[in-house]
């Protein structure tokens, strides 16, 4: 299933964002950290048949997901993944935030899981 495929994938690049960021390579912890945000709305979307292909597609289903769920923190918690996805390209944080971020998209994840069939 196209879903579980996702979750899991989503399960892998948060693990490699740990071992990304134990290297020092903030740029790849945090590009891992936003993909693993990232695959795992793309499960919860897939599990629903909901269109998740781009950035804006994305941020409809979490939307969505924060409504069905009545848990306003999902949209919190994917914000602070998008933050890794621009440290990604800009470089500009620090190793402590990276960690504190990846811990904040771990949770997402963990909150996403359930919800992905």
């Amino acid at each position: 299933m196209v879903s579980a495929a996702y979750g899991a994938q989503g399960r892998v690049f948060m693990a490699q964002a740990w071992e990304e960021l134990e290297r020092g390579d903030l740029r790849q912890a945090s590009e891992k950290g936003w993909g693993a945000a990232a695959q795992m709305v793309k499960a919860a979307a897939a599990q629903r048949g909901w269109e998740h292909r781009t950035h804006a597609a994305l941020f409809r289903v979490v939307s969505d997901l924060a409504e069905e769920t009545a848990d306003d923190e999902i949209r919190d918690l994917f914000a602070v993944a998008n933050s890794l996805h621009i440290n990604f390209y800009e470089n500009w944080n620090t190793a402590e935030n990276v960690a504190q971020h990846l811990v904040s998209v771990e949770r997402f994840v963990g909150k996403l899981g359930p919800l992905s069939g």
